[in-house]
């Protein structure tokens, strides 16, 4: 096994790590991806990645689901709003420069790490703000506005799933990162299909990176079980963080 693959499995697992407790892997893994094999074009690297790293949010998702109860429906309704929204915003990154809104969104990051911060209590246990009934159709628009934002953008995709649902619904960030990783497994097995067809997998990579993701969400979503809301919570800070430092560096360089 060459230095780049050893380097690549450990950012697999660091990833898998990450991405299972409040999202964010992406900001590991792609950049990892793309400075250890910078001569991959841009549709292999994503291939590569989403093959690498879809069987470990199954994992951390199947961990959360033997400890924490999935709200099904929502997760049916938001998994159906994300993938059809995704769609959508892919096809309007071909016709509008993601640089146009790349400065609202980092506005918007920073302003709910503001929100989330001084929110002690955010989070911290489930506190429903609507009726029963209609939390799928909230789940639905949480699912489509995330998902939208996946096509178009990309990173961060899981942790503003993890925020809309603690924010807007009320649950736990417990709870919200168990819903947010299976609907991340929907979206990814959906779009996965178009990569594997049109050969943009590097297999005898995503193969050995895909192992560590696995090994590294098993490990992380057994700790945020473990630890609970404060934990969770304290790292989707970490990770809005670093979304900040990510696109301000996008924006001004």
């Amino acid at each position: 096994m060459d230095y780049q693959l050893l380097l690549m499995c450990f950012a697999a697992l660091l990833a898998g790590f990450v991405d299972s407790i409040v999202g964010g892997g992406g900001l590991v893994q792609v950049p990892a991806l793309f400075i250890l094999y910078p001569h991959f074009e841009i549709p292999r690297i994503i291939g590569t990645n989403r093959f690498s790293s879809f069987m470990g949010t199954a994992v951390a998702g199947y961990q959360y689901s033997k400890k924490v109860e999935i709200p099904w429906k929502t997760v049916i309704y938001a998994g159906i709003g994300a993938g059809v929204m995704a769609f959508l915003g892919a096809k309007i990154s071909d016709i509008v420069d993601e640089k146009i809104l790349k400065p609202v969104i980092l506005v918007l990051m920073t302003a709910i790490a503001i929100y989330t911060f001084t929110k002690k209590n955010l989070g911290q246990e489930e506190k429903l703000k609507h009726e029963l009934a209609k939390v799928p159709f909230y789940g639905l628009m949480i699912g489509a506005s995330a998902g939208f934002y996946n096509g178009f953008v990309g990173p961060g995709t899981g942790s503003l799933l993890v925020f809309g649902f603690v924010s807007v619904i009320g649950f736990g960030f417990l709870k919200a990162s168990a819903v947010s990783k299976v609907i991340n497994v929907i979206a990814d097995v959906s779009s996965l299909g178009y990569f594997i067809v049109a050969g943009y997998v590097q297999y005898e990579i995503a193969l050995p990176m895909m192992i560590c993701n696995m090994a590294g969400s098993y490990l992380g979503s057994k700790m945020a079980i473990l630890k609970g809301n404060e934990f969770v919570r304290t790292f989707f800070l970490f990770v809005i963080f670093a979304l900040i430092l990510r696109f301000a560096w996008d924006i001004f360089k």
